[in-house]
């Protein structure tokens, strides 16, 4: 009897057959192109001599004019400091009459075209009552008058800065506090604010009410006010003196101006940051509004932090008058106390160059890299004319020289993909 044999589609060497199918479709080899397998043409220079030493003295010599003109650009910013930290202890005081002191040569420092020698910057101190731009009236306010020679004419443009020394702005909880919503003019309620990066200065625990603006660098804001100078020996006026214009619009960064708007809070829902009290000493009111930080540059410039501990920020501008020579008065009403944190406070008169403000250190450095390449320069060339050296010597592959190498200029094992 004959037998008739049956395939079984499920067999074992079937069913082998579909694991090793599977198996080869769940492989995560790449695939075999040259950009997966890394054998795209590339372009391996090879350094020699003739390749490398005019690469240092053309280095050199693009680097070392660019770092001239830098330091030259640098010296051409003509500028005025003077420090008033001690001004309200230091200084001659007393009425309107009194006359000015000089101030140690210590506290200020000058840089004009000029090389006439002039007297002195002095100051002179006395209490009255002030009214800074934001906030109410303020009693016995101390008065620093700086009195100042300006030698030839200066600028346009005229910037005037105030500079603080041993302020960490660039601290990291500093840094983070503030809301950007509610900079955005967004009321927000209680509950966001207290879980904000503003804290600790989040809320009033006593009146639960939040701050605005609320965070550290808010309530930080220098708050010295700076008046603009004053020409005490003008020509051709009655009493000698011509106010020299000075604004403080256009003092931020126009990209600043679309992190701040004015805010939807009303004047109950929230109270002035702890040391903005002496400006809003019943809280926001409706004569004492809360200010709308969106026209308010000085804060927008504070809020811009610093990444030094001696920094300057912009109070003052005039673009457009030449500043005349002669001797100039400015008064600052003095509230920001600095002797609390070790610091000093100063006022920077500058003008300005193509480069920016007086900053040689761009200069320097070019003129350090173009000096250094000029110099490596020179002694590779000595070396490569005095002791030549064979391009691809093999004898300098080895640490043994009694025993030279036998490797090969590519570096591969002679015995790689041979077999055992």
């Amino acid at each position: 009897m004959s037998h008739t044999e049956v395939a079984h589609t499920d067999s074992i060497e079937t069913e082998d057959v579909k694991k090793d199918q599977e198996k080869k479709q769940k492989s995560r080899r790449p695939a075999n192109t040259a950009f997966r397998q890394q054998r795209l043409k590339a372009w391996q220079p090879i350094l020699t001599p003739k390749t490398v030493l005019p690469l240092f003295f053309v280095v050199g010599i693009i680097f070392a004019p660019i770092g001239g003109v830098l330091l030259w650009a640098s010296a051409m910013v003509q500028e005025l400091r003077i420090d008033y930290t001690n001004c309200g202890t230091d200084a001659s005081s007393g009425g309107t009459n009194i006359d000015f002191s000089d101030i140690p040569s210590e506290k200020y420092s000058s840089q004009f075209r000029s090389s006439t020698v002039n007297n002195p910057p002095q100051w002179r101190r006395n209490r009255t009552v002030a009214t800074p731009e934001y906030g109410v009236e303020q009693q016995d306010t101390n008065v620093c008058s700086l009195r100042f020679s300006v030698p030839n004419d200066i600028g346009p443009p005229v910037l005037l800065y105030y500079r603080l020394t041993n302020f960490y702005q660039n601290h990291r909880r500093y840094v983070r506090s503030l809301d950007t919503d509610q900079l955005l003019g967004r009321a927000l309620d209680n509950a966001t604010i207290a879980d904000s990066a503003c804290d600790p200065l989040t809320l009033n625990e006593t009146s639960g009410k939040a701050y605005y603006p609320c965070g550290l660098i808010a309530n930080s804001l220098f708050n010295d006010t700076i008046r603009t100078p004053t020409l005490i020996t003008a020509p051709g006026t009655p009493d000698g003196r011509e106010i020299y214009p000075m604004t403080n619009k256009g003092i931020s960064w126009s990209s600043d101006h679309e992190l701040y708007r004015d805010t939807s809070y009303t004047r109950d829902q929230v109270e002035p940051p702890p040391n903005w009290r002496k400006r809003y000493p019943d809280g926001y009111t409706e004569e004492n509004d809360i200010p709308n930080i969106s026209q308010y540059e000085e804060l927008q410039v504070w809020m811009r932090t610093a990444g030094l501990p001696t920094f300057s920020k912009l109070a003052l501008r005039n673009d457009n008058v030449t500043m005349k020579a002669g001797t100039y008065e400015i008064q600052i009403y003095d509230y920001f106390p600095v002797h609390v944190y070790g610091g000093t406070k100063s006022i920077l008169l500058s003008t300005r160059t193509v480069m920016g403000g007086k900053n040689p250190f761009l200069g320097i450095a070019y003129l350090v890299v173009g000096g250094i390449c000029v110099v490596l320069g020179v002694l590779f060339t000595v070396a490569h004319l005095v002791k030549p050296r064979k391009l691809g010597d093999h004898t300098y592959l080895t640490w043994n020289n009694d025993n030279p190498t036998t490797a090969t200029a590519t570096g591969r094992d002679s015995g790689l993909g041979t077999n055992a």
